[in-house]
């Protein structure tokens, strides 16, 4: 379901959309400092080490699909009309909530809790503010319908009982294919972070932190 608002500058908006990619590409950047540097208190090869790094891979996993998920639903529509169907009827905003997802499991790499719980709110908290500005700048531009949207759904954390399938719209390839690369991202940090594990072990990298 969607409503249909006046045509809006598309430049303006492209600015927020850089600006997420921006915030996205510090976080990526930050995380491979903080891994590249720390390690878990529990050793590698150990269950409680394997496990975390098994569930972080499946938030990774999750929060590439959802991103793809999300696009298919706002992809070239969030100045036009307010989306909301599908991920978009349980929270404002599932494209920065599954990348807090895919950070989490991209912290998990560490074989870490704390590593999860930490990646995920330094990415949720550094979203946080593009989203302010965002909703900002649409609450000008989308008007009433908006509004009405804001007082329903939650800006974060999902809502599933508000869940709707609703309207995916012209579906735009090369907008799900850029949302994928954007994601590929998070799966590269695999292999990445498998080899800065072997590089700590042997010593070539020094263990400046650990984490529980």
């Amino acid at each position: 379901m969607a409503n249909e608002i006046k045509p809006a500058p598309v430049k303006e908006l492209g600015g927020y959309q850089h600006m997420r990619r921006m915030v996205l590409a510090v976080l990526v950047v930050v995380l491979f400092a903080a891994l590249l540097f720390g390690q878990s208190t529990f050793p590698p090869e150990t269950p409680v080490h394997e496990t975390i790094e098994m569930f972080g891979v499946l938030l990774i996993f999750l929060g590439v699909v959802g991103r793809l998920w999300s696009t298919l639903y706002i992809g070239g529509r969030k100045s036009s009309e307010v989306v909301t169907g599908g991920p978009y009827s349980i929270t404002r905003n599932p494209l920065y909530v599954f990348s807090t997802i895919a950070a989490a499991g991209v912290g998990a790499q560490i074989g870490s809790f704390s590593g999860v719980v930490l990646f995920a709110l330094l990415c949720a908290g550094a979203f946080h503010i593009v989203i302010l500005r965002e909703e900002k700048y649409l609450k000008g531009l989308l008007g009433a319908p908006y509004e009405a949207y804001l007082a329903r759904v939650p800006r974060f954390f999902p809502n599933l009982s508000l869940y709707q399938e609703g309207d995916t719209g012209s579906f735009k390839p090369r907008l799900l294919l850029t949302t994928l690369l954007d994601g590929l991202v998070f799966l590269v940090a695999l292999p990445v972070f498998e080899t800065i594990d072997g590089a700590q072990q042997s010593g070539i990298l020094p263990v400046l932190f650990r984490l529980p």
